[in-house]
């Protein structure tokens, strides 16, 4: 009769030990998975920084606005591999595009998705002061061809701070490569600087004027 007792007794004591052992490999794995995630995103921040010091290291003592927004463009190139870099500026009443092209033929989604930025929809995007997504854009007034524009990965990051607002930066690529979050993070993380940037520029033009 002991032995069956302590037999059970043991018996209940596995179980709880293997219980217990289950709980603890599952926290385990738990952290570990944590420890993963927080070193993938400490990563992702570090490549955003390391571009910004280097976008800022670029473009630091430039004055004159189309040498800013050409070393700019170029830059935003490097880091979107393919992307078309539109620059739309606020000027007085209106606004004022700013593209800097590699001597190439124009293709025909390229011509027509930019044919769809009207007044309406431009001064739509620069006030909201957001990174508007395709979709954003076609809540604010996009209109155009669907097949056509169902081929285009866009999106538009906001120049602006606390000095002004300057318009924003159209970044699109056609399918089948799409912009990813990680390239559109980056831009966004220079957008209030060059927008500063654009304001000295301008500042001192109507200085020397």
């Amino acid at each position: 009769m002991l032995d069956k007792n302590r037999n059970k007794r043991l018996r209940l004591l596995i179980k709880k030990l293997n219980k217990d052992r289950k709980k603890q490999g599952q926290k385990i794995d738990i952290l570990c998975n944590d420890l993963i995630a927080a070193q993938r995103d400490f990563l992702k921040k570090l490549k955003t920084l390391t571009f910004a010091a280097n976008f800022y290291e670029s473009i630091i003592g430039t004055t004159d606005l189309n040498n800013l927004l050409q070393t700019a463009s170029g830059l935003i190139k490097k880091q979107v591999e393919g992307a078309n870099i539109i620059f739309f500026l606020r000027h007085e009443e209106s606004f004022e595009q700013y593209a800097f092209e590699n001597e190439q033929v124009v293709n025909s989604a390229k011509q027509h998705f930019e044919s769809c930025f009207g007044p309406e929809l431009v001064e739509n995007i620069c006030s909201s002061k957001k990174v508007c997504t395709i979709e954003d854009m076609f809540a604010m007034g996009l209109q155009g061809n669907l097949i056509e524009l169902n081929k285009i990965s866009a999106v538009t990051v906001p120049l602006y701070s606390y000095r002004s607002l300057s318009g924003f930066i159209l970044i699109y690529q056609t399918s089948p490569k799409k912009l990813t979050t990680e390239e559109i993070s980056n831009i966004i993380a220079v957008g209030s600087g060059l927008s500063t940037a654009i304001a000295s520029c301008r500042e001192l033009l109507h200085t020397s004027d």
